[in-house]
């Protein structure tokens, strides 16, 4: 296998015959090519995505490329919790057991914004809409006796702290690198929290660092967003002690999708839940504030109160 693996080389050898597969943002990039390598392996993979058309052609080009795959479309937008709810009830239809939920859609230094339920847009569409989807499918997940909950987070969250006293920016003036640091860093404390509720019912939950890929979720950025990235990288790693060469070195999706793939088949995970993964390795490369157990139970109220209240 190459130093950076593809999501189809990780699943060589893996038989998910019988086993279904949730992926959020499945209609383009990393969970496009998740769910191409999920299916190879023989699962049922449930396809979410807000577009229509690209889950439709995501499902033919799938199928295509692995000939008898199993998949399934439905309809999900993140930036509206009434839309996360119907979504949650048609996946549950389409699969009582749910053996991987891989929640993978995001978007990433957005001018700013508000979702439908007037959460801030990165944090809302990243950590909120994934954290009610989460909740409500639980019982499917606990269901598989040995389900993983995979979250797409990113080495991102050095950019931003969650402020808990205003989480949706709505007393700040906007900056959007440190919103989207905190809804990857909202990612992270999830999984941990998540890992932590939910093992005895047999769940896992993993934060994938998934690189820097060449996708459309980096439309937003202008020349002088990227040189002002690599001085928040730059400065971040200062700060920790670390290096940041290689933080935006960028990899294709089929190779970027690996360390996803690799939290919802590895074996090798079975007792590691909770861990930030990059590489296709469990790495301590994380904040302090992003692996606070304390902090990731208080956002998980926090989560459960704002989710509640619309």
């Amino acid at each position: 296998m190459t130093e950076r693996p593809t999501a189809l080389q990780v699943v060589e050898g893996i038989d998910l015959s019988g086993k279904a597969c949730v992926i959020t943002g499945a209609s383009s990039g990393l969970g496009r090519e998740s769910a191409r390598a999920l299916a190879a392996a023989g699962a049922h993979v449930v396809l979410a995505a807000r577009n229509h058309d690209a889950l439709a052609q995501t499902a033919e080009w799938i199928r295509a490329e692995v000939p008898g795959a199993r998949t399934s479309t439905v309809h999900l937008d993140l930036t509206a919790l009434s839309s996360v709810r119907a979504a949650a009830t048609a996946i549950g239809d389409l699969a009582p057991v749910i053996h991987v939920l891989m929640n993978n859609a995001g978007v990433m230094f957005t001018p700013f914004g508000r979702t439908h339920d007037g959460f801030e847009m990165q944090i809302g569409t990243n950590h909120f809409g994934h954290f009610e989807l989460t909740r409500l499918l639980v019982p499917q997940l606990a269901a598989a006796g040995n389900a993983r909950i995979v979250m797409l987070s990113s080495r991102g969250h050095l950019l931003g702290d969650v402020d808990f006293g205003d989480p949706n920016w709505m007393g700040r003036d906007y900056d959007k690198f440190a919103a989207y640091g905190a809804s990857k860093t909202a990612n992270i404390l999830h999984a941990v929290e998540a890992n932590r509720r939910l093992r005895e019912s047999g769940i896992r939950a993993y934060a994938v660092h998934p690189g820097t890929v060449a996708t459309s979720l980096a439309r937003y950025m202008s020349r002088s967003d990227f040189s002002q990235l690599r001085k928040h990288a730059a400065a971040g790693g200062a700060a920790r002690g670390e290096a940041s060469e290689g933080f935006l070195d960028v990899v294709t999706p089929e190779h970027g999708a690996a360390t996803q793939v690799w939290a919802a088949v590895s074996p090798d995970l079975a007792d590691r839940g909770g861990s930030y993964l990059e590489d296709c390795r469990v790495s301590d490369a994380v904040a302090p504030y992003a692996r606070d157990t304390e902090r990731a139970a208080q956002l998980w109220i926090l989560s459960e109160e704002l989710c509640a209240a619309r």
